[in-house]
């Protein structure tokens, strides 16, 4: 700017007039600009310039001045001839910014830059009355209300000229502040934020986006519909007033209340998440000297606002406990877990987050009764902010100890808590998985007896249920009766109503209930060759001790209860069973070795269950012809003594044993040769009782069938093996028969399986032979067609919804298969082969 000296004298005058005119702050005051001790500040480029002492806002404010028509008769007689040569004066073609700081030098004596920065107006008491923005100059408290543009709303903004943000006279401008001179679009919105800057500033963006963020604080600054660049131009302002002003604590809680409440409010977003949670995290630094390390806000606040790495607040926090040689307890532990970047959580830390604390905690203080302490890191915590704003920075000082003169180590680098914590955690979160598989299916299902009764016994304790002492109870005096239950009445208890029909999920939920109160069920469908139908019993029997795992069981008595199904459908073959068989039975499971005593008490509950509901061949077949030849002779030996244990072989029998062999596809020829095996006489052998008539050729004595004469050492050896054993016949106790693993029929796929990839066609062509697959078979047939497994089951399971509106893969001891999806599609394949 080009001036006359001889006008020196007006300017320095009107300028004092004019910058005094607005409220200005006094250094030591709650708005001042003195520095606290826990942080220092360092404003970017250079410290802000106060409107009044620079050229270019005066250039700027003067004419609003002169048009508001009242302040030139209020400020000094003769201030409009002043007025009009200052106006003159700030003609944008006149002014030459290059020569700006010698001009500043001849006409006040001083370097700007030299003088101590201004701050925002001390601030008015609250009133509910909303003032006219025009004389307001600085921060607006919460509680006031202003008007702007004809739009009222309440405080917590910087209102007035906005100061620049470097001494030079052609630096940005505060971007908080909202100057009430600037235009204000009438009309149209920009919610879009199309018009918005990634930086954006009140006195930058156009006036469509001034009036589309006016509307927004006038609605309460809660829609989170806007562009969230609207929300950071009022975070900005929140930001400066807290680290720059230093207002009164009172204050700096309601700042923190309303940046909390925003960052839940744009929750989706990646941006706000990071920036709004790091002012947090320097804002609790700045709080905790004086905040208990066992204050539970503290930690649910630092729960809430964990990113991709360690909040800063827990840094402190942790760091600090280490200086103070203070142990860690389990939720201090288990906080550092939750926040940490590396851990390894699954499904039930993050579904059931209260009952994995609390089963967390009984471990730590089983494992670490007095705590876990941590040696002190050589490495030192320190912590440097950016304003989101990118109007400045500041260090914060940090100390510990009651003296606050111990320096606080940085745990970001040590390894062996969270190490030790991600084992407590593998731990609780295996205790947990049934429980929270139930959750997945019954999203509302907490605190029901079939949940609870999920739950590990050890929370049974922290998490009550009435309930659930009530189905004990009932389950006692059932046990008691015989033991014999309709499984509908089961079913129909645990889940609180009675299904249409019961499957494979509800009556695995319901045997794993009833063990986790130590009582069993007969059949568990996981073993059984069928579940029992609606209108079929199960048995109920006394565990004496509680099972967490109850699909945990060995090979021994996988083969064994395979081969009880066989012999209890040789005994039903003649409609009756004899007291005599039924003890050959009982001595069948007593004598079976490499099986443990709670297996042996589930044995004879599934042979009860058997003797009550017959076997069926069609259960039987299908999976007869999975066992290779090596094993054909312990079966043979199985069904062959349960011939012989009433010393009668009724022709029913043999008819029913022949009927095995040509399942297993032996010679149905060798059923009398194994009868009549082992040093028996080459002569008649007794079909049925003899009955006294006409005198003749005496029959010879009944020789006593062995059945060791079937290689009673081959046989032996075969059941000593019980990996294989374990291997072949452990298969056939699946509900459904195993895939076929013949090639996809691939002209079929096309029409059926629409919407799939070839590939992703192929794996389900393979899954749906089958009603249930292993973590590791489904991985194994995912590999095969070069896929994946979790984007696998992602990929079909959407497809699956879209045709037919349910998951095909149910993740639950395994993956089950959708029969319903199953049969559908198998239909659709076998026209299609046609």
């Amino acid at each position: 700017m080009i001036v006359d000296p001889k006008y020196a004298d007006l300017v320095q005058a009107s300028a004092s007039r004019l910058s005094g005119s607005g409220a200005q702050d006094k250094p030591g005051s709650p708005n001042g600009s003195a520095t606290p001790q826990a942080y220092r500040l360092q404003h970017e480029k250079s410290e802000p310039v106060r409107a009044g002492t620079d050229p270019e806002a005066l250039e700027a404010a003067l004419p609003r001045r002169a048009a508001e028509g009242q302040s030139a008769a209020q400020q000094v007689e003769g201030l409009s001839a002043e007025g009009s040569i200052l106006n003159q004066l700030a003609d944008p073609a006149l002014a030459r910014p290059s020569r700006i700081d010698e001009l500043r030098q001849k006409l006040f004596g001083a370097d700007p830059r030299s003088q101590t920065p201004p701050m925002p107006a001390v601030p008015q008491p609250a009133s509910r009355t909303a003032r006219s923005a025009v004389k307001l100059q600085g921060w607006v408290r919460q509680g006031e209300r202003i008007t702007i543009a004809g739009r009222e709303f309440e405080g917590m903004v910087y209102v007035g000229t906005p100061p620049r943000m470097n001494s030079h006279g052609y630096g940005e401008k505060c971007r908080a502040y909202i100057d009430p001179s600037l235009s204000v679009a009438s009309s149209d919105s920009d919610r879009n934020g199309d018009g918005m800057s990634y930086w954006p500033g009140y006195s930058t963006i156009p006036a469509v986006c001034r009036a589309t963020y006016l509307d927004w604080l006038e609605g309460g600054r809660r829609d989170a519909t806007v562009n969230p660049g609207y929300m950071f131009l009022f975070f900005y302002g929140l930001e400066r007033r807290f680290l720059v002003d230093q207002p009164p604590e009172e204050e700096k809680k309601e700042i923190v209340a309303e940046v909390e409440r925003l960052k839940a409010l744009f929750a989706q977003n990646y941006s706000v998440q990071r920036y709004l949670g790091e002012f947090l995290d320097i804002a609790r630094i700045v709080a905790m000297g004086g905040m208990p390390l066992d204050d539970p806000a503290l930690k649910q606040s630092i729960l809430d606002n964990r990113s991709w790495d360690l909040p800063f607040s827990l840094k402190f926090a942790l760091g600090r406990m280490i200086a103070e040689s203070k142990a860690f307890d389990a939720e201090w532990l288990h906080l550092w877990l939750m926040c940490h970047p590396e851990r390894r959580l699954r499904t039930p830390a993050e579904r059931c987050g209260e009952e994995f604390k609390a089963l967390f905690k009984l471990k730590f203080d089983a494992l670490y009764p007095d705590g876990l302490k941590v040696r002190t890191p050589r490495k030192q915590l320190a912590m440097n902010y950016r304003a989101a704003s990118s109007e400045f920075s500041c260090s914060v000082n940090l100390t510990a100890g009651e003296g606050r003169d111990v320096a606080v180590p940085d745990v970001s680098d040590l390894r062996s808590p969270i190490q030790k914590a991600q084992k407590i955690a593998d731990e609780s979160m295996d205790e947990l998985d049934k429980f929270s598989r139930y959750l997945g299916r019954n999203a509302d299902g907490r605190g029901s007896i079939e949940a609870q009764a999920l739950l590990p016994a050890a929370l049974w304790g922290l998490f009550p249920s009435a309930e659930l002492q009530e189905l004990k109870k009932w389950v006692r005096e059932q046990v008691a009766a015989g033991g014999l239950v309709p499984a509908l009445e089961i079913v129909s208890r645990m889940e609180g109503s009675s299904p249409d029909k019961l499957g494979k999920r509800q009556l695995t939920g319901a045997a794993d209930a009833l063990a986790r109160i130590g009582f069993g069920m007969a059949p568990d469908p996981r073993f059984s060759l069928r579940g029992p139908r609606i209108d079929e019993p199960v048995v109920i029997f006394d565990l004496a001790e509680t099972v967490e795992q109850l699909e945990v069981v060995s090979a021994a008595y996988r083969a064994a209860l395979f081969e009880l199904a066989l012999a209890t459908f040789v005994a039903h073959s003649d409609s009756k069973i004899v007291e005599a068989e039924r003890r050959a039975l009982r001595d069948k499971v007593e004598a079976t070795v490499g099986i443990t005593d709670l297996e042996r008490k589930r044995l004879h509950a599934n042979l009860k269950w058997y003797l009550e509901v017959p076997p069926d061949m069609s259960w039987l077949r299908t999976r007869l012809k999975e066992v290779d030849a090596e094993h054909h002779l312990a079966l043979r030996a199985a069904v062959v003594a349960t011939a012989h244990a009433d010393s009668v072989i009724q022709s029913e029998e043999v008819a029913c044993i022949e009927k095995i062999y040509k399942a297993l596809g032996i010679d149905a020829g060798l059923v009398y040769a194994d009868l009549h095996a082992g040093e028996v006489p080459d002569g008649p052998v007794r079909v049925r009782a003899a009955e006294a008539e006409a005198p003749g050729e005496r029959i010879p004595a009944e020789p006593k069938a062995r059945v060791g004469s079937l290689d009673a050492a081959r046989i032996a050896a075969i059941r000593t093996d019980t990996e294989r054993v374990s291997n072949v016949l452990g298969e056939i106790f699946a509900a459904d028969d195993d895939a076929n693993h013949d090639a996809p029929r691939t002209h079929a796929l096309l029409s059926a399986l629409a919407g799939l990839d070839h590939r992703h066609a192929a794996l389900v062509d393979l899954l749906v032979q089958r009603g249930n697959w292993t973590q590791e078979e489904f991985a194994g047939i995912a590999g095969q067609q070069g896929l994946l497994p979790s984007g696998a089951l992602e990929a079909i399971n959407e497809w699956a919804f879209e045709k037919f509106d349910e998951a095909l893969l149910d993740e639950y001891d395994g993956y089950d298969v959708s029969q319903d999806i199953a049969e559908a599609l198998r239909a659709e394949m076998s026209k299609g082969d046609n």
